[in-house]
């Protein structure tokens, strides 16, 4: 899958595929082959953060 640029679309996307398809966030950047920490920092921009808990990034 492509990750949108844009880091709202980002987050859509995201948070979308977190709900439907994946059981964390690490299980998500794996499958996708994406660094983790990229895209966490790439949210962390725009205040979002990723909670283990709700499996979403949610703003801070």
């Amino acid at each position: 899958m492509n990750f949108p640029k844009d880091p709202i679309m980002l987050l859509s996307v995201t948070n979308t595929y977190l709900r439907d398809h994946y059981q964390s966030l690490a299980d998500l950047c794996k499958s996708n082959h994406i660094s983790e920490s990229e895209l966490t920092e790439r949210l962390a921009a725009i205040s979002y953060h990723y909670d283990s808990k709700q499996n979403q990034f949610i703003q801070d």
